[in-house]
């Protein structure tokens, strides 16, 4: 019986030598997955210099802790109400994808911690975007676009360097005016468009007073011709042009289906009220 409670009492002090073992070598392991990076924490020594890539690694427990950082690269987006050179405000909004550069762990997570990027990119965001729209007018972020773009891609990959932060891709995706802007574009088509409405009105009338002279002056040739032929021919033409007159005037009258002539007189009867 005696040997029976030794042989327990050695099998439970094996058990809780086992179980605090592998306490031990859990507590003593930890795993980086794949996209991160980790950074460790010494209670002696402080944050250590080097940074730990993927895998399992060994710690020592209670006196060492391990910081996760995720390397892949993030989209953020930010708005900002900016002023352009013409103070007129205008709505943007920027995306860029960004990573930390992985050598500079320690020192990122000693002056900013692990939400370094919340902290860092709408504040130095919001700054390149007022600095670079302050150099334009309101119409230029749209005609020069592109350079804009640019500029603020270069001046925020800059800016992103001294947080040693990396940035792939930087890109305005919104861009909207004021109220007040808006209606004054707006005014400016329509004063636009009634200035070419006038301009045509006047082209027309232009065109019209040419047309008119030149008529004028084709009839005033006409009776010039005219008074020419009749000063040499005499009455003769004014007889000829009256019998032609008369011939038109007859050959009309005669297709008339509303004209009835008497036989052997010299009167006509108009049919006011033909039969249907």
């Amino acid at each position: 019986m005696v040997n029976l409670s030794s042989l327990l009492g050695n099998v439970a002090k094996a058990a809780l030598g086992i179980s605090g073992a592998a306490a031990l070598a859990n507590a003593s392991l930890y795993t980086v997955d794949g996209g991160k990076r980790a950074v460790l924490f010494d209670r002696f020594r402080g944050v250590l210099d080097e940074t730990v890539g993927e895998g399992t690694h060994f710690l020592i427990p209670v006196l060492q802790k391990p910081f996760i950082f995720d390397i892949r690269t993030k989209p953020h987006t930010f708005s900002s109400v900016s002023g352009t050179k013409d103070l007129q405000m205008v709505n943007l909004t920027l995306r860029v994808l960004s990573r930390p550069e992985v050598s500079r762990l320690p020192y990122i997570f000693q002056h900013l911690g692990l939400e370094y990027d919340e902290k860092v990119l709408p504040s130095i965001g919001n700054e390149v975007l007022k600095s670079v729209v302050a150099q334009f007018n309101a119409d230029q972020l749209l005609t020069e676009r592109p350079q804009v773009s640019a500029l603020v891609r270069e001046s925020l990959i800059k800016r992103a360097k001294d947080f040693n932060i990396e940035l792939d891709d930087v890109a305005i995706t919104h861009l909207s005016y004021g109220g007040e802007f808006s209606r004054a574009v707006e005014q400016k088509q329509v004063a636009q468009q009634e200035a070419e409405r006038s301009k045509f009105v006047v082209m027309k009338a232009d065109q019209e007073r040419r047309a008119a002279i030149i008529r004028a002056e084709g009839e005033s040739e006409a009776a010039q011709l005219i008074s020419d032929a009749t000063t040499k021919a005499g009455m003769g033409l004014i007889e000829l042009r009256r019998i032609e007159a008369s011939r038109e005037i007859a050959g009309t009258l005669a297709r008339s289906p509303n004209v009835s002539y008497l036989p052997g007189g010299k009167n006509m009867l108009f049919g006011l009220n033909p039969a249907r």
